[in-house]
């Protein structure tokens, strides 16, 4: 664990909001549709931002601290891939447009950074104070794994989360955008648009997957600091990348088996971690090198695989993949169709 200084904390935070406050600036300052050199360049500069963070963690805290950082900021990468699904799933199914999709998306990914922080923070406590904590954490993610693979052909039920449930019932929802807006006033009362459903929607969801992608991180990394900044670097560009590969998405059949693969490897890493520490230093560790070029042949495998399987079977699509079977719901409970 690298011993990072209350400045360097306060910096990295205070760039982090910058980032956001700038993307946000970028995003409603004039709302429209996000075309694919946009995205392109957007991705490629917070890409960029993430490897120059990572390479100034790797000069100061040495090759072990880059190597965590960097396998820390892939795993989460490549399952917040994972949550784009969601996200195209959620803008489809409250019919948003195109041009308020961006400020939509960031307040969603802000809510949610600050919801993992906390959720980082008290991961990090349960690991100091319990030694069994990272037992628990191979075995939320083996079972995460098991049920991603069990669910990969169904949609998530994003309009039946706790918090959108609650939304709904404190605020009558409008069928009218109001120019962007989140809350506006008909006729003499308050009413939430759509876009502050599809926020709840967007932050509530992303938690679900927080559940399995902070253990995931802690399983190549146990530094909080590294853990926390790994998060915040692959949700800064998560913006951009929805819009550059919205439409690849579908073509990604076999993602869910290799995020469930990578997903059930961490847990086991997780796992004999905890058995080498707490049992016995006979058994062995996977070293955190090993773990990066095990998830990155996964990921690159999945991609080749999946591109090969729909140029084949161009009849094929991706679904976002659930971890538990969609609750049926009677027929006077369903939306109304718009």
């Amino acid at each position: 664990m690298i011993d990072v200084p209350v400045w360097a904390w306060v910096a990295t935070i205070g760039l982090i909001i910058g980032l956001f406050v700038f993307d946000l600036v970028v995003a409603v300052r004039r709302p429209h549709a996000v075309g694919l050199r946009e995205a392109t360049f957007w991705s490629v500069f917070y890409i960029a931002v993430a490897v120059l963070f990572g390479l100034v963690v790797w000069a100061a805290a040495g090759s072990t601290g880059g190597t965590e950082y960097f396998s820390g900021w892939i795993v989460e990468k490549s399952l917040s891939v994972d949550n784009l699904f969601v996200f195209v799933i959620i803008m489809s199914r409250f019919a948003v447009p195109q041009e308020y999709q961006q400020k939509t998306l960031l307040f969603g990914i802000a809510a949610a950074l600050i919801l993992r922080a906390v959720l980082i923070a008290v991961g990090a406590a349960a690991i100091n104070l319990f030694s069994f904590t990272f037992l628990i954490f191979g075995l939320v993610l083996i079972w995460t794994a098991v049920q991603l693979i069990r669910h990969r052909n169904e949609e998530p039920d994003v309009e039946d989360t706790f918090f959108v449930r609650r939304a709904r019932k404190l605020f009558p929802v409008s069928d009218d955008f109001h120019g962007g807006r989140m809350l506006a006033h008909e006729d003499g009362r308050r009413v939430a648009t759509p876009l502050l459903i599809v926020f709840i929607a967007i932050g509530s969801t992303d938690v679900l997957f927080a559940l399995d992608s902070i253990p995931a991180v802690f399983g190549v990394t146990k530094d909080p600091f590294l853990v926390f900044t790994a998060n915040a670097f692959a949700l800064l560009g998560l913006r951009a990348l929805y819009f550059l590969i919205e439409g690849l998405l579908e073509r990604l059949v076999y993602l869910s088996i290799g995020l469930s693969i990578i997903l059930a490897f961490i847990g086991v890493k997780l796992i004999l971690h905890f058995l080498h520490e707490d049992v016995t230093k006979s058994i062995p560790e996977i070293p955190t090198p090993l773990s990066l070029g095990v998830i990155m042949v996964i990921l690159l495998f999945t991609t080749a695989a999946s591109l090969v399987r729909v140029h084949h079977h161009p009849e094929e699509k991706a679904h976002a993949g659930s971890l538990r079977k969609r609750r049926e719901r009677p027929r006077e409970e369903e939306p109304a169709a718009r």
